[in-house]
């Protein structure tokens, strides 16, 4: 099995590669992330590889670092996954962004990546948290940011809680936009005791 690539950088494309060592020309699929890492061709390259065996085919997948294989690893790992479809995955986010989703188990940035359906997004969040989480180490998982349409729906529910108390539209929807800013994440309950405060 091959674990490691050096040689020279006969061609590359955005999908592939092809690292001659000795004089073979070994082709090699590559994330987005590993291409954009490469050298002009021509020049030394070393790539980090997985070997993929199937009854009829032998595929070289290649990374330009170790954190890149490693989440291959765990994405091949998850049932419905392939190695065509974890290398898509890598492709449409970056490595670091992609470790901490998983860590976060955070399905919704998943099912953003292209190609990734609601299932597999919530297979990924549901079966490689805690594994991700162990390859984070001792660095900090970020939290989940939220997006404008979440946020408006929040502030939407806010507002109608603040009608349901009697107050007037006019007022509750004033209150609830002021107290918005104010708020490092925003949150139902949050939104409503700080536009409360506002309204006192």
């Amino acid at each position: 099995m091959i674990a490691h690539l050096n040689g020279t950088l006969s061609a590359k494309t955005t999908q592939a590669v092809i690292i001659d060592t000795g004089g073979i020309g070994y082709q090699v699929l590559v994330p987005l992330s590993t291409f954009y890492a490469l050298p002009d061709e021509d020049n030394p390259v070393s790539l980090h590889i997985h070997t993929y065996v199937r009854e009829d085919a032998l595929l070289l997948f290649g990374f330009h670092t170790t954190l890149e294989k490693e989440i291959f690893l765990l994405l091949i790992s998850v049932s419905g996954i392939g190695p065509k479809l974890a290398l898509n995955i890598l492709s449409g986010i970056g490595p670091d962004e992609l470790l901490e989703a998983m860590a976060r188990g955070d399905a919704l940035r998943l099912q953003s990546i292209p190609g990734v359906g609601k299932k597999t997004s919530e297979r990924i969040a549901l079966e490689l948290k805690e594994k991700a989480l162990r390859a984070m180490g001792d660095r900090p998982v970020s939290p989940r940011p939220t997006d404008a349409g979440e946020n408006k729906m929040v502030m939407d529910d806010a507002v109608s809680a603040l009608l349901n108390l009697g107050y007037p539209a006019k007022f509750a929807k004033s209150a609830v936009d002021k107290a918005c800013p104010g708020l490092d994440s925003v949150t139902l309950e949050g939104l409503i005791k700080e536009a409360l405060k506002m309204l006192a």
